[in-house]
């Protein structure tokens, strides 16, 4: 099911479209997806996409081993308009900044 939202510069440009991005199980279908978000936030779900992201190679530690990152898949979920999930919500700025004066 869903693991984690995914929260990012990108997938913040993406939630002020309408479209939050999350992290899901390898064996989690579309429809599962879109009724697990629907019952967690309340919100109507129009479309989901999924993708799978490749394994990747990392060195680490002093002698710089390699190990492999696991691939992952997540799903891209588009809400019927005027809806919003409120994890995704940035904070409003509080009051207007001051000048600094001499």
């Amino acid at each position: 099911m869903l693991l984690k939202p995914i929260i990012t510069e990108k997938s913040m440009a993406l939630a002020q479209t309408g479209r939050f991005t999350f992290a899901i199980t390898a064996d989690t279908s579309k429809g599962q997806v879109k009724t697990a978000v629907e019952k967690l936030f309340s919100v109507e779900v129009v479309n989901v996409r999924t993708l799978k992201l490749a394994a990747k190679t990392r060195c680490s530690g002093k002698t710089r081993q390699t190990r492999q990152i696991s691939p992952r898949i997540k799903a891209i979920i588009t809400l019927k308009p005027g809806q919003t999930i409120e994890y995704f919500q940035l904070p409003e700025k509080k009051g207007k900044k001051k000048k600094l004066t001499k």
